[in-house]
């Protein structure tokens, strides 16, 4: 009993591919599992360990509170013991809304709102002087202190700086009794029906009291009941002014300008927050960015004519509504649809683009008579605008949106707040200004502030500036240096988002917890491995159990102990090969261990390809971080982009290269960082960005869908003799249309049973047992094979079955050689893992026919693959180079950097720090740069 204290329990796991395995997993270490990728990794780890500790934590709500939560599955395993509470830190990129921000999900962001709002000092922002504020007492003392022995009027401000004739205002002051109003600088009685010039901006106070200001008891009494009055008519700002000089003070229970008057309410965190309307500046909602309309995008050609299309959003004359308006425009301001947009007046464009409502008449030169015209017409610009603010259809929004510009909001210049929040300041800095230093600048920063701040504001400080630094502590540790706390969370990849997660649980210092993680050394520069490694052995050290499903050679190394499953992957792989330390492992013939220690290794090439003389220029990109690169892309070769995380890699080929390339090959809409010019760009004639997102998000979907097999499968069983006799088309054989699907189980193959207070049960639908078609679609073989008996097949066997059929053999070959040969033609797409759903994309665009002129971008597509994994991936890629293709790829992996013709290497450091090109060549010209940290790493791995 007093092992199993010690260890984690799992007995009889069947979960996917994994053969009813059993293992004992020693807690508070670091455990480390590895294998073949599909070798049943993530099955473990999430399908069965974490999802059975969040069955359970689901199970301890009440039978009330479960109904809402939708039970949790309990997954195929017969016992597990020794479980503690579980969390699980995925690759799922973080909210997709862009109010989230690396601030807001690390909470740092909800300190910083704490500390401005409790020891900010406020400016005003029409001065810059300090704001001050009073209380009563405070506000009688000064007033007998400046003006004793003279005469003043004492005023509560009510109307500032707006228009309006305010007749019922002071009909109401006068029924509350006062007599005399201030009207724009001079005191004047109130009237019956008195109003004002409603076009012209006014300031309105109210005279609430006249006394000469003495030492006796009298006027200290008066004076605090006019006081009081004065605040509350004024809301918290009253005036004084002395009758002589006509001087003005302002005095004001809250923050207040001493000179203008000017008042700010009491900061509340709130204020700082661009997520609640207290804080959120009014014009752009708090998301700091705006749409525009870009006159240029309406009318790209100034020298067509209206009726040849100028205004792009209405296109060439037809007979329309829209048109018949036009006409009427050009009746008015004397130009004809057939002008020359160039030469219409101004004064027309305005009203064909921001619209007009009014009457006039035009008398005709030959007959003589008087025309009446009306324009009612709302403005291409507002129709445009309309459109993109009130619409509910994502298409329509989505045309509005090409005639717009997404620029930094006007108001707030992109900091997304409120005026009066970015005026309260802590060493001369505002809270935006805070949230757009990048965390290594942060951090230094308020290593510092201490010494600048009074000793008020340090005792109020104190707390909150511990827990900020803390927290800033741990993004440092697991390498994220470079982000801002402004970044959006929209932006970051899988890996940051993940170890942003991870930097938010170490800060909050749980014990005894089991975490789960996934691959966290994604898109990690091997720089910073050692840091995030560290940060791992933190949590173990405090009192946590830690296991991370991984390949890294560093991180397998640094393990506690480490579980190997295989041998294969898919239904060959799901037991356990080996098991124990590190050093165990070395001395076992698997393939981990034979990687491990160098039995087997991924060779570098004995010579780097010519390439075919041709080149892709881009000069002065300058989007994010870049700083003005220029970079030349050879074609014809494997191209790798090195650096540091946060170098500006990213940037520069996904949000720079890719879109401009799709821009000009397919018109894609995706708008490019800002560049200078872009040359070359005739060698290459299609562009293919393979990514890492799922292959489809419902379990209908699957690699033959996906890759289109499935249509292929389809028209070649509609080709069968009984098929042709009952008149079956391809839609018969499809198990998401009426017709051929059972219909009990609409095509899924299983029944969902809801069990109200319990968790849903999945049971293998009885009609057609499992197989989603009806009997008589069954009936339909071709060699003795149904359509359910082909998407139950594996890859590797349907590359046998289909030999003799070339449209479906090319597109199942490509999946085999990929090395997905064991995963079977209809398994669910949700079931896939990162890495294999990648691959799968890759094959489908490798069935297609290239044509030696392709541009592949990747962007880390090692990313959950073993060791073997990445030698088949690279073989593939190999041969689409060999065949005239280009292969850009992102990669920290120095496997995948030393097959490399070409490397461009970005740094040095992230964020700020980087944005520039270090050095770029072969592997042998990169490793004598003595700057580049990937250098460094890559001369080891080629000595």
């Amino acid at each position: 009993m007093q092992e199993n204290d010690n260890t984690i329990e799992v007995i009889g796991a069947r979960v996917h591919n994994l053969k009813n395995i059993d293992i004992s997993i020693p807690r508070e270490q670091l455990v480390v599992i590895t294998g073949l990728s599909g070798s049943g990794k993530s099955s473990l780890a999430f399908d069965t360990i974490y999802a059975e500790g969040q069955r359970r934590y689901i199970e301890t709500f009440s039978a009330y509170a479960r109904q809402f939560l939708g039970g949790l599955e309990r997954p195929d395993v017969d016992k597990i013991d020794g479980l503690s509470p579980v969390i699980a830190i995925e690759q799922k990129t973080t909210s997709k809304s862009p109010r989230s921000t690396v601030g807001t999900i690390t909470e740092i962001y909800d300190f910083l709102r704490l500390l401005y709002a409790r020891a900010g000092e406020a400016f005003s922002y029409n001065t810059g002087e300090k704001m001050v504020s009073y209380s009563d007492e405070q506000i009688k003392n000064l007033i007998k202190e400046n003006f004793i022995g003279k005469r003043i009027n004492v005023l509560a401000p009510v109307i500032r700086a707006r228009k309006g004739h305010y007749a019922e205002l002071f009909q109401q002051i006068a029924k509350q009794g006062f007599v005399k109003v201030r009207v724009n600088g001079k005191i004047v009685d109130i009237t019956a029906g008195m109003k004002l010039d409603r076009y012209k901006t006014h300031d309105i106070e109210i005279v609430i009291d006249r006394l000469q200001v003495e030492k006796d008891e009298d006027t200290d009494k008066r004076l605090a009941e006019s006081i009081k009055t004065a605040m509350y008519h004024g809301e918290d700002v009253m005036m004084v002014i002395e009758n002589e000089t006509n001087e003005v003070r302002f005095f004001s229970r809250t923050l207040m300008c001493p000179t203008t008057g000017i008042s700010y309410q009491n900061p509340e965190p709130n204020l700082f927050s661009f997520n609640s309307p207290k804080g959120a500046c009014e014009h752009c909602n708090g998301l700091g960015i705006v749409n525009e309309i870009n006159r240029e995008k309406i009318i790209p050609d100034s020298k067509l004519s209206i009726n040849k299309g100028a205004l792009a959003p209405l296109g060439e004359y037809k007979s329309s509504w829209m048109f018949k308006q036009l006409e009427i425009i050009g009746e008015k301001y004397n130009f004809k649809l057939t002008d020359a947009v160039e030469t219409i007046s101004e004064e027309a464009m305005e009203m064909i683009l921001n619209g007009g409502n009014e009457k006039f008449s035009v008398v005709s030169k030959t007959a003589g008579v008087t025309k009446e015209y009306k324009i009612d017409f709302e403005g291409i610009s507002k129709f445009i605008k309309t459109q993109f603010d009130e619409s509910n259809s994502t298409s329509i929004k989505r045309w509005a949106k090409e005639f717009m510009d997404e620029i930094n909001c006007p108001e707030c210049n992109g900091s997304r707040l409120k005026k009066e929040a970015l005026f309260f300041k802590i060493n001369d800095l505002n809270i935006a200004e805070l949230s757009a230093m990048d965390v290594s600048e942060l951090s230094a920063w308020f290593k510092i502030v201490p010494k600048e701040l009074s000793e008020k504001q340090k005792t109020i400080a104190t707390e909150i500036l511990k827990e900020i630094n803390d927290r800033l502590q741990f993004l440092l540790d697991v390498g994220l240096n470079y982000l801002s706390l402004s970044r959006s969370s929209k932006s970051l990849s899988g890996g940051e988002a993940q170890r942003i997660r991870l930097a938010t649980q170490i800060g909050s210092q749980l014990v005894g917890v089991l975490y789960i993680l996934d691959e966290p050394s994604i898109g990690l520069h091997q720089r910073d491995n050692e840091r995030l490694i560290n940060s791992l052995k933190n949590l173990r050290d405090i009192g946590n159990s830690v296991l991370v499903v991984e390949h890294d050679k560093d991180m397998i190394e640094c393990a506690d102990y480490v579980i190997d499953i295989g041998p294969k992957a898919g239904k060959f792989g799901g037991e356990i090969i080996s098991k124990g330390t590190p050093a165990e492992l070395y001395k076992e013939h698997t393939l981990t261990a034979q990687y491990l220690n160098g039995e087997l290794k991924i060779e570098v090439p004995k010579t780097r390809r010519e390439g075919n003389g041709k080149s892709i220029k881009l000069s002065g990109a300058s989007g994010n971080n870049l700083k003005n690169v220029s970079v030349e892309f050879p074609l014809g070769k494997l191209i790798c982009v090195t650096g540091v995380s946060g170098s500006g890699k990213s940037t520069l080929i996904n949000e720079t290269l890719y879109p401009i390339l799709n821009a000009h090959i397919y018109n894609g809409v995706k708008k490019p960082q800002p560049y200078k010019k872009i040359e070359g760009i005739e060698h290459i004639d299609k562009i293919i960005d393979i990514d890492q997102s799922p292959i489809g998000r419902t379990p209908r979907s699957n690699p033959a869908t996906y890759t289109d097999v499935f249509s292929e499968v389809r028209s070649l069983f509609t080709m069968t003799p009984e098929a042709m006799i009952r008149g079956y088309k391809a839609g018969r054989f499809s198990f998401n249309v009426k017709g051929g699907r059972c219909e009990t189980c609409e095509g899924s193959g299983v029944r969902t049973i809801e069990m109200s207070f319990l968790p849903d049960v999945y049971v293998e639908c009885e009609t057609c047992q499992g197989k989603r078609f009806n009997r008589e679609t069954l009936e339909i073989r071709y060699k003795g094979k149904s359509i359910s008996d082909v998407l139950n097949m594996t890859v590797d066997e349907a590359v046998v079955f289909f030999e003799m059929i070339p449209k479906i053999y090319r597109k199942v070959k490509t999946i085999q050689d990929v090395g997905l040969g064991y995963i079977t033609l209809g398994q669910q797409s949700t079931t896939l893992s990162g890495g294999e759903a990648q691959r799968i994309k890759l094959s489908a665009e490798l069935s297609k026919k290239d044509t030696g002129n392709t541009f592949y971008i990747m962007d880390e597509p090692t990313t959950g693959l073993h060791f073997e994994d990445i030698r088949v991936l690279m073989e593939v890629i190999t041969k689409l180079v060999d065949k005239g293709n280009t292969v850009l790829i992102i990669e920290h992996n120095l496997d995948v950097i030393k097959l490399a013709d070409y490397i461009i290497d970005v740094g040095l450091e992230g964020g700020k720090g980087g944005g520039e090109i270090l050095c770029k060549g072969t592997p042998e010209e990169i490793i004598k740069n003595k700057k580049s940290y990937t250098a460094q790493f890559l001369k080891k791995e080629l000595e």
